[in-house]
């Protein structure tokens, strides 16, 4: 064997990836996009099969209920406020040291999106909102590079790999992103540990297949797994580019990219507040989300408004029907961007 590959020789020993899958795995580069849950377990895994170089984007930084599930982050991070990215690529230098880890505390929008793929080989999911995921196909389609959809809530995850022009994309499956309050989120809803690491697992998996130049053994399926009730599902998708006549896959449209879509975020002149408005108006359904947010904080609402005073961390939401929010605590947009898709959702 190759001394260079002996750390991974374990791998090598596997004879579906072998010495030439692995070299393959050693030059691959990959942008993962968030690192909370799901990017910790991908990130970990990916460092220490030797995944050549690894961009890790995150715009958050590590809280004390990230421990519960983020598996790299630890009580030190939490005291000292660090951003996750950059806890992150701390300890997976110490993991492999081979490994290119470039760390960027960004938020990802569409004025940066382009510039951070533009020389990867896969993107992956490891966000925890469908503004970013459609950003993501988006350029995937628009640069030709395959990614992997990945989203985990309670004890259920589900993943599916697209590869442009061959599968389905993400708008093939979900046409639009759910609208604000209407879909539970981890703080609403929470989420188990194992959920992620297995949901992860397949992604890396996937992953592993498409880095080693066996893309021919990617499924075109969406995977659904409930570790609580131990079941698996797999579902076909291999006709659904073709019967979903998607705008993106046949049309070349690209309205997140264009920021046509997509949040927009405003700062409150010496208010220590931020406005976070939808893409789209909506009509939200106080009395559901008020109860869905019980667990959450403070909750109060009346005809025209909802507010939510969280403890941990100290923000104030006001919510209007429309889907419009202030976020009050806060004067940087990534961080009232993160606040609403963790209470508000999409």
């Amino acid at each position: 064997m190759n001394p260079e590959l002996e750390r991974y020789s374990r791998q090598v020993f596997f004879s579906e990836l072998g010495e030439a899958g692995q070299t393959r795995l050693m030059q691959g580069r990959v942008l993962l996009c968030g690192c909370g849950a799901l990017g910790t377990v991908l990130a970990e895994t990916l460092v220490r099969a030797g995944v050549g170089h690894i961009k890790i984007v995150d715009r958050d930084f590590v809280e004390l209920s990230n421990l519960q599930r983020q598996v790299l982050f630890d009580e030190t991070d939490v005291a000292a406020k660090l951003p996750k990215a950059i806890a992150a690529v701390e300890k997976l230098k110490k993991i492999n040291s081979e490994v290119q880890i470039e760390p960027i505390v960004e938020d990802i929008d569409h004025t940066n999106i382009l510039s951070l793929a533009k020389d990867v080989d896969l993107i992956l999911d490891g966000t925890d909102n469908f503004e970013v995921r459609y950003l993501i196909n988006d350029v995937s389609l628009e640069l030709g590079i395959p990614w992997i959809y990945c989203g985990c809530i309670g004890s259920t995850g589900q993943t599916m790999t697209i590869l442009p022009g061959k599968s389905a994309c993400l708008r093939c499956l979900i046409d639009s992103a759910p609208e604000p309050g209407s879909t539970e989120t981890c703080d609403t809803a929470g989420i188990l540990g194992p959920t992620v690491n297995v949901i992860a697992s397949l992604e890396a998996i996937s992953a592993f297949k498409i880095l080693s130049g066996r893309e021919d053994l990617i499924k075109p399926v969406l995977t659904v797994v409930d570790v609580w009730e131990g079941s698996f599902r797999q579902m076909s998708v291999a006709d659904l580019r073709e019967k979903a006549g998607c705008k993106a896959c046949h049309q070349g449209e690209r309205i997140w990219l264009k920021g046509d879509q997509g949040s927009r975020t405003t700062q409150l002149c010496g208010r220590n507040a931020v406005q976070v408005s939808p893409a789209e108006k909506s009509r939200i359904s106080f009395e559901d989300l008020a109860e869905k947010l019980q667990n959450s904080g403070a909750v109060e609402f009346n005809t025209y408004l909802l507010r939510l005073n969280l403890k941990d961390p100290d923000y104030e939401i006001s919510l209007f029907r429309d889907g419009r929010a202030i976020i009050k605590g806060t004067d940087d947009p990534a961080a009232a961007k993160t606040i609403y898709a963790r209470y508000i959702g999409s």
